[in-house]
């Protein structure tokens, strides 16, 4: 059995020689993609936030550079994405999800994917739900999932699947619960498992982990599980 692997903020384990990075950042005004942001600049990376309304990222002020466009539309990611080294993505829809937004993570993956590879960049970290674990037990987290959410499961299914399928180097973060209590860098993560009484976890944490994760070779056409 695989067991649980403790990430602190001096590990080894994700913290390789790295050199400063390009990243864009999508559902960068979320709580995922404002924390995703932050860990990205202490990590001394360059960062590029597409987003709808920029003045929502003025606290960054100058820290980055902030285009203004439509993340479903394919040119607008396609013209961003150019000349970066990877994309770290918090996207998701509002919860409660509405009808419209029934396919919203599906339709993203597509259009994503459609984008890098046109603008030949194949990196991508994205934040899916631990709900896709189907063999968790303590929590039973994709019966959970099943009864409580099933839009948020079908519809994060089909994403992950046009990821794994479309010719991108991915890693997908598979967190439970998200929090916003402050970040700790002392989390657990396993590959292809949710790590076992896995309830909750920062989204500070998971944002330390997708920056890690984009540093690191080693977890591209992964799925991890992540929790505090």
């Amino acid at each position: 059995m695989q067991n649980d692997v403790t990430i602190k903020s001096e590990s080894s384990i994700l913290s390789e020689t790295r050199s400063s990075l390009k990243l864009v950042v999508l559902g960068a005004t979320g709580g995922t993609g404002l924390e995703i942001i932050r860990k990205a600049l202490e990590h001394g990376h360059l960062v590029t936030a597409l987003v709808r309304s920029p003045e929502r990222l003025k606290p960054f002020q100058d820290r980055i550079t902030v285009k203004q466009g439509d993340l479903l539309n394919s040119v607008d990611l396609e013209r961003v994405i150019q000349g970066h080294d990877a994309v770290v993505s918090g996207f998701g829809p509002r919860i409660p999800v509405s009808k419209a937004d029934a396919n919203l993570l599906h339709q993203f993956a597509i259009v994503l994917t459609r984008a890098m590879l046109r603008a030949e960049v194949k990196r991508v970290v994205v934040e899916s739900v631990a709900f896709l674990f189907k063999d968790a037990i303590f929590p039973p987290a994709y019966l959970l999932g099943k009864i409580l959410f099933p839009g948020i499961v079908a519809d994060s299914a089909a994403m992950e699947d046009v990821f794994q399928h479309g010719g991108l180097d991915w890693t997908i973060v598979r967190p439970p619960q998200l929090t916003d209590r402050p970040y700790t860098g002392n989390y657990r993560v396993r590959e292809g498992h949710l790590p076992h009484f896995g309830f909750k976890i920062s989204r500070a944490d998971v944002a330390d982990f997708m920056i890690k994760a984009a540093e690191n070779p080693s977890l591209i056409r992964k799925i991890v599980g992540i929790s505090n």
